[in-house]
């Protein structure tokens, strides 16, 4: 049963992923130019990140879009404003070193995904669907000149310290 859920996920994973080809933009350009991660730019900025994610690489970021920080509550968006060292951790704990496409991300079901902000992330497959944390990964595979974007539907948070 097991197997069969794999393979059904890692087909998800092929029908979901877009066709790969050579980027010329890193992953802070790639998902300006999506239009859907408006607010993820934002707090990037606002977090003093984007130089890094414009970096050498490589990365993989699991992107929550507009709609997923929508569903964060206002009073919670507004006190990472407030604490830039708390937002960056967020947001840090959204990326892994190194270019993590999807089947490789599959090999880590069950296993966690070692983030940036120095916590593990759960990667699993509930059904046909590939997760991180309590987040569906929607789309996979954007490739940037520096790393891989997964599109996530939620905010994940990192584990309190």
């Amino acid at each position: 049963m097991r197997i069969r859920t794999m393979l059904a996920a890692v087909v998800t994973f092929a029908v979901a992923a877009p066709t790969l080809q050579a980027q010329d933009k890193d992953i802070v350009e790639t998902a300006v130019a999506a239009g859907s991660f408006k607010t993820l730019a934002k707090l990037l900025g606002d977090a003093g990140l984007i130089e890094t994610l414009k970096g050498p690489g490589p990365f993989t970021v699991f992107a929550p879009t507009d709609e997923a920080f929508a569903k964060v509550p206002v009073a919670t968006l507004e006190a990472l404003g407030k604490d830039k060292a708390k937002l960056k951790n967020v947001l840090l704990y959204h990326v892994v070193a190194g270019k993590v496409m999807a089947a490789d991300a599959l090999k880590l079901a069950g296993k966690g995904a070692k983030t940036v902000e120095g916590s593990e992330a759960k990667i699993s497959v509930m059904g046909s669907t590939p997760m991180i944390n309590n987040a569906h990964i929607v789309k996979t595979d954007i490739l940037a000149k520096n790393g891989v974007i997964h599109v996530i539907d939620a905010v994940v948070l990192p584990p309190a310290k």
